[in-house]
């Protein structure tokens, strides 16, 4: 289809989709004059953590729109998109709104719970309306490729026949509807879960509210239409066509599909009773109480009525602000199987990229060996974490080795990593694994793995009361030549197969004796439930990161305030900590250049005249999630780190975290080297300026990501 006909096509519809919204934006006209003109916040050097949140996700949401990305690429983002503001309202708003009576102000943007959440609600709805325009874009874009979603009413008369059998063998059978009553209390909704809502008159003119549940296992979500299933309809939406069969007697007025969101935020320490016993048994009991906590949000498609709105939100406990019109679907995880019709169409996905070998790491040799010999790298998803699988294999068989202690937080389903504990153990090792079991999302599958662990003689231990224990931290001791030896890997994401193919980190192996015993040394205070007061080479929160950070600005600063050239260089995930945050703007207008890399969330602002000039911030999205922390102090000799902490105050202070030095000069030089190349990156950087993002406009057309996947493709060439 030529160009020229599809954007008269899509400005056709985007009229449509205008005319649709025009009844929404009266409603976010009204809540914006009650919070931005009434509550207008004084502007700061500071930015809200959870607005910050949602510019981040609006970047993910633009990668959906930019066309350097293959077709399937882009709609995956916008699911992307979708799952992470759940997340976020699941975790950060079902906060706020546990705390939204209370006076109290974040110290940052001096906000109230309740003043955080009318400026989210404002963000949100303008969030959720160029989803839905960009997905309408996208699907319409798939056309060409014979891929379309469809309604009942768009199938010619033989498909409408076979969905009505469909629908009377395949779905009616396992349905199960209710009609709201005295004798028929309103139902629990499940979280994220998709109903059909239907408004009903009855013979005597009375109206009811009938409700069909559309998630049920035996039922298939995408319904093919045509032969190769590139037409499709959802389940929920056949359901909905024939509501009025399924409640025979009654008339049906309207009818609209509906998905709840409920709070996922539960302090499992604070739910657990004192006298717990076996705190493993206990978190099973405190999960499953989170499915039933309070609703946050209602979303809905069709034009409900507002009468039924309003009695929806009386049974669910919301008020009308907290309810959302979509045009687009209502769960969109749907997408990724639509993604799959079209696997042998290349041109519509990235380019296929494959881990490679680590450079520093002969693939000929054992890797403890290696190691002993000198310091080792590994940088994911370029390079493969099976390395580092062979070091724990190899250490499981070593008749030296002693013990193996690690730190889990989160696992892949199929995880090497345990089979190797388990060999390790009924190779009779001590084998001690921390299980942190409040890995939030992750904790059944933690508590699987911690039972699989002690079914094999691995210790398991859970982590510090009301603490959880982030750091990613392996410990192998042995006794070689009559001396004690420790190989000791520190990482800067989870010991999971599955996402260092798609999240960047790093991975450091050492047979340092000095890092070694600090490792030891954090293993033990967990062992006896206690932290470490004290370091001298790693990091380790909650008791010695943030103030080693601050210390060690503090010398940028003096070398600034001598004339010399002070230099802070970091890549993080967020900023939050207010602390870690003074005290670099402090060096900023000391005159240190600091040069930041955030990924998400960023509560300070760049490049604020005469509060924060010094300071330069670019954000990354793309490809591979960036993931790996990184901390530089200094460019002459620098002092350079990795760790498993952002700059938030839940880690540097309020877990168990652990940051490394690196100590080997080519390990150093290619970490600074990576974080310059970050700083190169034209194609997927964006540059914060006073808390607005910005594309980055240069000549260099450099990919960070895609040039790190060359270069180990390269590498791996030449040590072939």
């Amino acid at each position: 289809m030529e160009t020229s006909h599809l954007g008269i096509i899509f400005n056709k519809i985007k009229k449509l989709f205008r005319k649709i919204l025009k009844k929404r934006n009266k409603e976010t006209e009204t809540i914006i004059q009650n919070t931005e003109e009434n509550n207008m916040l004084q502007e700061t050097i500071y930015d809200n953590r959870e607005l910050s949140w949602l510019k981040f996700n609006k970047r993910v949401l633009e990668e959906a729109v930019d066309e350097n990305n293959p077709l399937c690429e882009r709609l995956s983002f916008v699911s992307i998109f979708q799952s992470n503001l759940d997340e976020f309202l699941m975790v950060r708003v079902g906060s706020l709104d546990a705390g939204k009576d209370s006076k109290v102000r974040e110290n940052k943007t001096n906000m109230t719970c309740q003043e955080q959440l009318d400026r989210i609600i404002v963000k949100e709805k303008k969030l959720r309306e160029k989803k839905d325009e960009i997905y309408l874009r996208l699907m319409y874009e798939m056309e060409e490729y014979g891929v379309k979603e469809l309604l009942y009413k768009d199938l010619n008369e033989d498909e409408q026949d076979s969905m009505k059998i469909y629908f009377e063998n395949e779905i009616q059978p396992f349905i199960s509807p209710q009609v709201v009553g005295k004798r028929q209390p309103f139902p629990f909704l499940r979280n994220k879960e998709i109903y059909a809502v239907v408004e009903l008159r009855t013979k005597s003119n009375n109206t009811k509210i009938g409700i069909i549940p559309c998630n049920n296992p035996v039922i298939k979500r995408m319904i093919p239409v045509s032969s190769d299933g590139r037409r499709f309809m959802l389940a929920e939406e056949l359901i909905l066509h024939f509501a009025g069969e399924v409640f025979p007697g009654y008339k049906v007025i309207s009818k609209s599909l509906i998905r709840i969101l409920r709070s996922a935020e539960i302090d499992v320490d604070d739910a657990l009773d004192d006298d717990e016993k076996d705190y493993r048994k206990g978190v099973e009991k405190v999960l499953r109480t989170r499915s039933r906590l309070c609703p946050l949000r209602m979303e809905y498609t069709r034009m409900m009525n507002d009468s039924i709105i309003e009695k929806m939100c009386g049974f669910l406990g919301l008020t009308k602000k907290q309810v959302f019109h979509s045009i687009s679907p209502l769960d969109l995880s749907f997408l990724f199987k639509v993604e799959d019709l079209l696997r042998n169409e290349k041109y519509l996905f990235y380019e296929r990229r494959v881990p490679q070998q680590p450079a520093m790491i002969d693939r000929t040799r054992p890797v403890m060996e290696q190691a002993r010999e000198h310091d080792l790298f590994l940088s994911y998803p370029y390079e493969s974490m099976k390395p580092f699988i062979q070091l724990l294999n190899e250490a499981a068989n070593d008749p030296e080795v002693v013990s193996i202690k690690m730190t889990l937080y989160r696992l892949a389903s199929d995880s090497k990593i345990v089979e190797a504990l388990v060999e390790a153990a009924e190779q009779g090792k001590e084998v001690v694994v921390l299980v942190e079991l409040r890995a939030r999302f992750d904790e059944e599958n933690n508590i699987r793995w911690s039972r699989q662990l002690e079914d094999a003689g691995c210790r398991v231990i859970y982590g510090l009361n009301h603490m959880k224990v982030h750091s990613k931290l392996c410990l192998i001791t042995g006794k070689r030549n009559n001396k004690i030896e420790y190989i000791t890997q520190i990482g800067t994401g989870n010991y999971n197969e599955k996402t260092s193919r798609i999240y960047t980190d790093y991975s450091l192996i050492t047979s340092s004796v000095d890092i070694g015993n600090e490792a030891a040394n954090v293993f033990n205070h967990l062992s006896m439930g206690t932290t470490v007061d004290e370091t001298q080479h790693l990091l380790v929160a909650p008791n010695c990161l943030q103030n080693k950070v601050l210390a060690m600005i503090d010398e940028e600063i003096a070398k600034a305030k001598e004339g010399k050239e002070g230099y802070v260089g970091v890549k993080i995930n967020s900023l939050t900590d207010k602390k870690i945050i003074d005290k670099l703007i402090d060096a900023g207008k000391a005159g240190v250049k600091i040069r930041m890399i955030v990924r998400g969330i960023c509560c300070l602002k760049a490049g604020v005249a005469g509060e924060t000039d010094n300071i330069r911030i670019i954000s990354i999205v793309g490809r591979f999630l960036e993931h790996s922390r990184i901390y530089i102090f200094g460019k002459d000799d620098p002092k350079v780190y990795i760790a498993s902490a952002d700059f938030m105050t839940r880690n540097t202070v309020h877990r168990v975290e652990v940051a490394a030095p690196v100590y080997d000069p080519a390990i150093k030089a290619r970490i600074i080297d990576d974080f310059e190349l970050f700083y190169e990156d034209d194609q997927k950087a964006r540059e914060q300026i006073n808390g607005i993002y910005l594309p980055k406009h240069g000549e260099s057309h450099i990919n960070a990501q895609e040039a790190q996947y060359a270069q180990a493709y390269k590498n791996n060439e030449i040590h072939a």
